[in-house]
């Protein structure tokens, strides 16, 4: 009976494997900042900065989530990773595939709901 190592409790060894383990810690970092400091601050002044930098923050978390899932996705699929970090990229996907849809779906279900 032959053994094969499945890679599972080691690092990424692709390069892909790395961009996904990569941006999902930019897109824990910057969730993290959203959470603790952006919404932990009393608006200051006018608050017309959140207006303007805030909808740009939020699309650049989103676009992080879903690009380190897509690219771990890819890695899992194309170049046969196995680690663990990479599996760990799908959650960020999820969650941003859960939120969107979820911001699209309850104003159909819902109306007295939406914004």
């Amino acid at each position: 009976m032959t053994t094969h190592s499945t890679h599972f409790n080691e690092r990424p060894h692709t390069r892909l494997g790395w961009w996904a383990v990569w941006l999902m810690v930019a897109f824990v970092a910057m969730f993290l900042i959203n959470a603790f400091v952006f919404m932990a601050l009393p608006s200051l002044g006018d608050g017309t900065w959140r207006q303007t930098i805030l909808p740009f923050y939020g699309i650049a978390l989103l676009l992080c989530g879903l690009a380190a899932g897509i690219v771990g996705l890819v890695a899992i699929t194309r170049q046969h990773e196995r680690s663990w970090l990479v599996w760990l990229t799908i959650l960020p996907l999820v969650w941003v595939v859960f939120m969107l849809v979820g911001e699209l779906l309850v104003p159909l279900f819902f109306p007295e709901l939406a914004h």
